[in-house]
């Protein structure tokens, strides 16, 4: 089942008993809590609604309210987040969270109990038993990694709903300057919305007025600029990611992370790898696998490894030595200009 279907099947006022959802969407996630809340009473949502959190709350807990009866009301609805122990996470928590109850429960769910468990997660660990059980029981929607199309579907029948229109050339550009993030767009809309009220028409003008540029989609442009050797733009773009609070050591994390990521694509595209393909391997948003792929056309192996190597020993400088971190970014920077001119 996926996210409309899910939505049309709430709103019809049925439901199954056990529900997963799957994948790090705040807005979507939001959308479908609000929506599981609706099939409660007003009335009743104070006697009839659990909520509760895994890093603070043991399961058990959340089983023995899903196994009462509902308080003058027809069913009830219990909301499990953050069920680490369905991952191989480890997480700061002095609770144990013994399963047992749990898989006791997913065995005989209590019929006029709804359980969701919202796990915002890009996989769980299909080995533990407690994973397999819920699997095995629970209505499955994914939520992570959207196709473009997908999100844009959804950003535009939010817009349409409330009467207005977007270009298509502004529709890119907000996905560009947010890196494809649904949750990011959603909440640039009421800025837009206002700005464009007489005209009812977002343009690109008024989004790259208003939608401001993600860190990812900063790392992008740098990582481009460092790889076509320009060292002013690639300083340029640095600072201007120190003046927005950025910690140097996390800049070079992502910038790591992102020549990585490039040399996967790199590699899996000669295994004969598709785009669609390289987003559910790789567990990365479909939008970053299209912006690695334009990448990789322009250079090198050698030129992603060298960069990426350079970059690890950057982030061994900056966690070993009290030179400034500054510097030693403009020092990899020269050196790797240097070693492919």
């Amino acid at each position: 089942m996926n996210y409309s279907q899910l939505i049309k099947q709430l709103n019809k006022g049925t439901a199954d008993p056990v529900y997963l959802i799957l994948g790090d969407q705040e807005y979507l996630s939001q959308q479908i809590k609000e929506a599981f809340i609706r099939l409660i009473p007003d009335s009743e949502r104070s006697m009839n609604i659990g909520n509760y959190d895994m890093e603070d709350t043991t399961i058990s807990t959340a089983v023995e309210d899903a196994i009462s009866v509902p308080f003058f009301g027809e069913r009830r609805l219990v909301i499990v987040n953050r069920p680490f122990f369905l991952t191989g996470m480890r997480v700061k928590s002095k609770l144990e969270q013994n399963t047992d109850d749990f898989l006791d429960y997913l065995q005989h769910p209590e019929e006029s109990t709804v359980m969701v468990i919202f796990a915002p997660y890009d996989k769980l660990d299909s080995r533990k038993k407690v994973t397999k059980a819920l699997k095995k029981v629970a209505t499955t929607i994914e939520i992570g990694n959207l196709r473009e199309s997908e999100i844009k579907k959804l950003v535009t029948d939010k817009i349409s709903d409330q009467g207005f229109s977007i270009n298509s050339d502004a529709l890119d550009r907000m996905v560009e300057l947010t890196g494809g993030k649904l949750t990011s767009m959603m909440s640039d809309l009421p800025k837009l919305i206002l700005y464009n009220n007489e005209t009812k028409i977002i343009d690109v003008e008024s989004v790259n007025g208003l939608v401001s540029r993600s860190m990812e989609q900063n790392v992008f442009d740098l990582v481009n600029s460092v790889l076509r050797k320009d060292p002013k733009q690639s300083m340029d773009i640095y600072h201007q990611l120190l003046l927005e609070n950025d910690e140097p050591i996390r800049i070079n994390a992502v910038l790591i992370q992102q020549f990585r990521l490039l040399l996967q694509v790199m590699i899996l595209q000669k295994h004969g790898y598709a785009q669609g393909n390289l987003a559910s391997t790789l567990k990365v948003h479909p939008y970053r696998i299209k912006l690695a792929i334009q990448t990789v056309k322009h250079f090198s192996y050698n030129q992603l490894r060298d960069a990426y190597i350079g970059l690890v020993d950057t982030e061994r400088q900056m966690k070993s030595t009290s030179r400034p971190p500054e510097l030693l970014f403009e020092l990899f920077v020269l050196k790797f200009m240097k070693q492919v001119s």
